[in-house]
This record gives structure tokens, C-alpha cells and sequence, in this order.
């Protein structure tokens, strides 16, 4: 039967599809009959993210409220609800590649339902941003940073990547690739090693998806632009003159080198210098990069310069638009990083360490719970109409937990339409 998925990518038929994908994930304890299942445990904690629960002591408290544990079983297909010990405890053993399966369903079904096709970029091909963040922290365990007053911290780091867009707020969030000690030592090797890995994955899993990558300066660097082109990916990367000294030089040296500069409805100017082939550095001089270099001035004097290398041939007809691919590289920072951290997902808070792979597991289940929002904030009505009467993501958050824990809800639908009506904000007024 064929669903009409771009009706239905609201909660009830994302999370029921993702329930179905941690159904089939090997539970590795034989467990008695009465005992609360692995798949119950993830979806416990998924909820916990769903709902923006700050700490895991709350969500334990909350669970024992008489509407909980009705709420869990229809919105979250929750038979039993594990306590906070008992989540942390089973979820440490479940290793994070089999969670890999429910980011990629998800994402067929925005492709199905056709929301991809709005973040179409430049000739069929979509914005790919990938920039590595940092978790959170410790004092005794995961990836090592020594700090100039000579105390050490401890973190947890990841590479997230986003299908972006720059004319749109909303992302598409893809299974992120976990940054481990074992990677290295510095910022750029972890970040590195990870990206191979990362590149290899989603080719596999989108092996004719057409991805323009959007990265930071990090990445202009030869191992990286060759993995890009192994793949078959276009490429838009920032480039520091610090960094590329022989790059720019070559640039400022040929006459080959062209301008163009336009005036946009706003009176900003926009400045543009490019060349083809040109070679990335005196170490790879057959490594051949197209560059240019871009300075915005406004009216009120104000400058900005930026500079990219791109495997796509330049011209006054796009230069303008891989401009703007290139600052839509800022949209992970903006709309994801700076969403999670600072918008009620509670990026950094601890949730827990585990002795191996709770963290990891939290982190997965905190982004899976971000692309579902995201999804629902492109396709779903009802929940954009409950955002829209909530006014901000806090509020909203805060909203939905009150409900859930206070009111017994039988459907998505309905509780969409109460956090939308008027008169859920008298009784949030109370």
C-alpha cells in the first residue's frame, strides 16, 4: 500500500517506523519473560529527548506521574518503563551501528515524500555540511585536551553532517560518525579519520544521492579533496591564505585570474576574484583545485572576506551561488550545533559515561530526536501550527512536557492540537 508520506511524516508514523528498526536489534541478554525489553529501553530513550527532559532524574520522577506511563504506551509505543539505573545500564551494551538503520529510514522517507527535492542546490545536487563538536566533558574519561594552565579535560567529539540549504532554517541531520581517542590526539587527525569513515558510509547508503560537501578550512587539505573525489562529490571548502600561502599567491600571479562584482537590491556589494586548475599547494602540484575569494561591503562600510577551493568550474554565471554554498556551511553551527546546545536539547549535559557505549548511544538517540523535530518542522502541519502558537522551542518544550505528564493523550494529532488551540494558554498560565 502507498502512503501519502508527505501527510504522514508527523510523530506517530516517525516514531512508529523507528520502534519498528529498533525491534530488530538483538537484545544480547536472555531476558525473562517479565523483564522490560531492549527495544523498550530505547524508545524510553528516545522519549527523553523527544520531550527535552534536562536530566534523567527528572525523567524518573516524571515517569512515576499516573498519565506517564499512558503516554509513553501511546505516543512512544512504550510497554514498560524502565527507571533511570536500569535505562543507563541497558543501553551501555547496545553498540550505536545498530541505531545506524532508523537515520536511514527516516531519510527515505523524506526523499519519498519529496521534502528533499526543496533543498535542491545547484543542478540536481544537494548541500552536504559536515563540521566536527564537542560533546560534553569530564575530568577522567574519553578524548584528551591539555589546556595552557596545565588542566586536563576529557570529552566526547563528533562529526556531524547536514543535508542545509541557504534560504532555509531547517536541516536535515544524518547519522553522525563518533570521534574516538583511538583516532588521535589533535582536533584535525580525529576529525579526519572520522570523515573517511563517515564519506564511506554515506556513499554506501546513498550511492547515487549528488552532494555538494561544505566544510571549514580544516578540510582543504589533499587526503581529504582526494576521499571527496574518490566518492564522487562535488566540494566547496574553505581555504585560509595562512594556511594556503602558494595557493593565493598563484591566484594573484596569473592572468587567468578573473573578476566580477555586483550590486544586490540592499546596496551590498559583492566582490569576486577566481581561477581554474590551479595547483592546492607546492607539496600536491598535480592536485588541481579551481579558487576564488569573495569580500561583501555594505552600505555602512562594514567588510567581510571569505575564500574557497572547489572541484566546480567557476564562472560569473555561479559564482555567486557557490558563494553562497559556502557560507551555508555555517547552518551546522547555526541551525544545529547552536540549536542543540542552547535551544532545550541539552547537547552538553552529561547523561552519562557508561563503561561503553552509553554516551554514544544518548547522543545518537538526542540527534535521531532532532531529525524528527526537523522533519515535522518541514512537513508536518499540526506540529508547525503548535510551534507557531508556542512562539519559541523553550516554550514549546516546556509545553509538551506539561501536557504529557498531567493530561492523558491518546494521539499525536490530539496533542498537536491542544498545544495549538488558545486555550492551552490560559492553562499554561495557571
Amino acid at each position: 500500500m502507498t502512503l501519502p508520506l508527505r501527510k504522514s511524516l508527523c510523530a506517530s508514523f516517525l516514531i512508529t517506523s523507528v520502534k519498528k528498526t529498533f525491534s530488530k536489534i538483538s537484545d544480547p541478554r536472555k531476558l525473562a519473560q517479565d523483564a522490560i525489553s531492549l527495544t523498550d529501553h530505547l524508545m524510553s530513550g528516545l522519549a527523553i529527548f523527544g520531550l527535552k527532559f534536562p536530566s534523567l532524574l527528572q525523567y524518573d520522577r516524571s515517569r512515576k506521574e499516573p498519565p506517564i506511563e499512558t503516554n509513553m504506551k501511546d505516543l512512544y509505543l512504550v510497554e514498560n518503563l524502565p527507571s533511570d539505573t536500569y535505562l543507563r545500564e541497558r543501553l551501555d551494551e547496545v553498540n550505536p551501528v545498530y541505531l545506524r538503520p532508523a537515520f536511514t529510514k527516516l531519510f527515505s522517507y523524506i526523499q519519498r515524500g519529496k521534502c528533499l527535492e526543496e533543498f535542491e542546490f545547484l543542478a540536481g545536487h544537494y548541500l552536504l555540511a559536515i563540521d566536527g563538536t564537542g560533546e560534553f566533558s569530564s575530568g577522567t574519561v574519553c578524548c584528551k585536551k591539555e589546556h595552557k594552565d596545565g588542566s586536563t579535560t576529557y570529552y566526547h567529539q563528533m562529526l556531524g553532517a547536514c543535508i542545509v540549504h541557504p534560504n532555509k532554517s531547517n536541516v536535515i541531520p544524518l547519522y553522525p560518525e563518533m570521534i574516538q581517542n583511538s583516532d588521535g590526539s589533535t582536533k584535525n587527525d580525529c576529525e579526519r579519520n572520522a570523515a573517511r569513515r563517515f564519506l564511506e558510509n554515506f556513499r554506501r547508503e546513498h550511492p547515487h544521492l549528488k552532494v555538494i560537501v561544505v566544510e571549514d578550512g580544516l578540510a582543504s587539505n589533499a587526503p581529504h579533496i582526494q576521499d571527496l573525489e574518490a566518492h564522487n562529490m562535488k566540494y566547496i571548502l574553505g581555504a585560509k591564505r595562512g594556511d594556503h600561502e602558494f595557493l593565493f599567491q598563484q591566484a594573484e600571479e596569473s592572468d587567468q585570474t578573473e573578476y566580477y562584482e555586483c550590486t544586490d537590491e540592499n546596496g551590498v556589494l559583492h566582490q569576486f576574484s577566481f581561477i581554474n586548475e590551479i595547483s592546492l599547494n607546492k607539496s600536491n602540484l598535480n592536485l588541481k583545485v579551481n579558487f576564488f575569494e569573495y569580500r561583501q561591503s555594505d552600505p555602512k562600510g562594514k567588510e567581510l572576506t571569505f575564500s574557497w577551493v572547489t572541484n566546480i568550474q567557476i564562472t560569473k554565471d555561479n559564482v555567486y551561488q557557490l558563494m553562497r554554498g559556502g557560507r551555508a556551511r555555517w547552518k551546522i553551527e547555526n541551525e544545529t550545533y547552536n540549536t542543540l546546545k542552547n535551544l532545550g536539547y541539552n547537547f552538553e549535559h552529561n547523561y552519562g559515561h557508561g563503561k561503553q557505549y552509553l554516551s554514544t548511544i544518548f547522543c545518537l538517540l538526542m540527534m535521531l530526536s532532532f531529525l524528527i523535530d526537523q522533519i515535522q518542522e518541514i512537513a508536518c502541519i499540526a506540529y508547525r501550527k503548535a510551534k507557531k502558537s508556542s512562539g519559541t522551542y523553550r516554550e514549546l518544550w516546556g509545553r509538551m512536557r506539561f501536557l504529557f505528564e498531567y493530561a492523558k493523550i491518546s494521539s499525536w494529532e490530539l496533542f498537536y492540537g491542544l498545544l495549538a488551540k488558545e486555550v492551552f494558554l490560559a492553562l499554561d498560565s495557571t
